[in-house]
């Protein structure tokens, strides 16, 4: 489905300066004068803390904001997106989002064939197709033990994802080499897998040992991961990647196929297509991650939901 697009829309662009490992910051003139040469007028505020893309996006949206274009990783954009609802509905249905992919891994913006340069993004803005896409809602455990809602618009897991994610973020605090494979090969030897209860719609699949699972609206996650390699934005499903417990050796000798895709056909994986996933530890005093959009948010118990075509973005699908 495709919208027929303004001109001269009331624009904001809201920069994470922190994005790339601030390297976004150090890039600002550079890219405000791109920015200016393709939008000539714009507002224009920076992140200073956890979930502000949020507060700014909703407050834009409010003031009568038409574009909203994030400068980013899919963090920033996941946040910006949230600041689209209030009250579990759009606040304005046809406000648009756009997307300059300024992350570590940007892996959203590949389902949205969103190239990865400054000016070919910014040409996708300008002048590409405006689409409606289907975006995921978490509800979860946070670490304050109360429930929380979140909503996503890539890819949501559970598992030794969480726990990769939890690390690569505190390594980026202590200034460490924080490359998400890197994370993931030192983070399985000290993982165990877990024992979960999921039910995907109304079928509940027999308990077992999961190593992840994968909630996605989108194909990659995990910088460049083709984790669900045929899922699509707007199908109102999302794709849902089972991986059953493995043992290192076994691992590793498969992960290259994650990244080209064809992992799907490993007898310890497999694909399902759903609305809703719920998904619950059987030892319920078991701490088991999940995170949504490169964020490590909560845990499990958990449940997640596909909203059919409920944000309008910036991209080809």
């Amino acid at each position: 489905m495709f919208l027929k697009t303004k001109s001269l829309l009331k624009t904001q662009i809201i920069i994470n300066p922190q994005s790339d490992k601030g390297r976004t910051g150090q890039k600002w003139t550079e890219i405000k004068a791109g920015l200016k040469s393709a939008l000539k007028e714009f507002k224009y505020e920076f992140t200073e803390k956890p979930y502000h893309a949020a507060e700014l996006s909703r407050a834009a949206i409010k003031d009568g904001t038409e574009l909203i274009v994030g400068v980013g990783g899919d963090g920033t954009m996941n946040e910006i997106a949230n600041g689209f609802f209030e009250n579990r509905k759009p606040i304005n249905p046809e406000t648009i989002l756009g997307i300059v992919p300024s992350g570590t891994g940007s892996d959203f913006s590949r389902s949205l064939n969103i190239p990865p340069s400054f000016q070919k993004a910014m040409q996708v803005i300008t002048d590409g197709p405006n689409a409606v896409i289907d975006t995921g809602s978490a509800r979860f455990k946070s670490e304050d033990g109360r429930e929380k809602e979140r909503y996503f618009l890539n890819i949501g897991d559970f598992g030794i994802g969480g726990e990769v994610v939890r690390n690569v973020t505190l390594n980026r605090k202590k200034r460490k080499t924080s490359s998400y494979l890197r994370c993931m090969i030192s983070t399985f030897f000290n993982y165990t897998n877990k024992k979960l209860r999921i039910r995907i719609d109304d079928e509940a699949l027999p308990v077992d040992e999961y190593l992840i699972g994968a909630i996605a609206n989108g194909r990659v996650f995990g910088k460049g991961m083709k984790f669900a390699p045929q899922a699509l934005v707007d199908d109102g499903l999302f794709d849902v990647v089972l991986v059953k417990g493995m043992k290192a050796l076994e691992f590793f000798r498969n992960a290259w196929r994650i990244y080209n895709g064809s992992h799907l056909s490993h007898p310890k994986i497999s694909l399902h297509r759903g609305r809703r996933v719920d998904v619950q530890a059987l030892d319920q005093d078991e701490d088991v991650l999940i995170e949504l959009d490169g964020e490590q948010l909560g845990s499990l118990p958990a449940s997640f939901e596909l909203i059919p075509r409920n944000i309008v973005v910036k991209g080809y699908i």
